[in-house]
């Protein structure tokens, strides 16, 4: 199954609507009325519905570190810093990763963006 992806209240809508336009299955924290929860909340609901986070929030990378390190599980999260990777770039990777990705393959992971050092 592709990566689902859920948005949270910090990323840019272009990011998103890019995205749909393309096909890709995204979710907003603020669609889910989910906007207002903290990291751990988030990260928490994104999981519990199947969906990888995708984040431009270094406070959510300190969560998953925390996460992993006491073995807890989580949906995955996808992060890019908002200076460093474009808005076009963000989708076109995105894209890539949610389409050919499956959900099994980013489930307790972090993955950062640009995909190419």
């Amino acid at each position: 199954m592709p990566i689902a992806l859920y948005m949270d209240q910090h990323v840019h809508r272009a990011i998103t609507v890019g995205l749909r336009l393309r096909g890709v299955d995204v979710l907003t924290a603020y669609e889910d009325q989910a906007s207002r929860l903290s990291d751990a909340a988030l990260l928490d609901r994104a999981t519990a519905i199947g969906r990888a986070l995708f984040t431009q929030d270094e406070d959510l990378l300190a969560e998953a570190a925390k996460r992993q390190k006491d073995n807890l599980p989580f949906a995955g999260i996808i992060y890019a810093h908002p200076l460093r990777v474009s808005i076009r770039a963000c989708i076109n990777e995105l894209e890539m990763i949610a389409k050919a990705g499956q959900a099994e393959d980013i489930i307790n992971q972090v993955q950062f963006l640009p995909l190419r050092r």
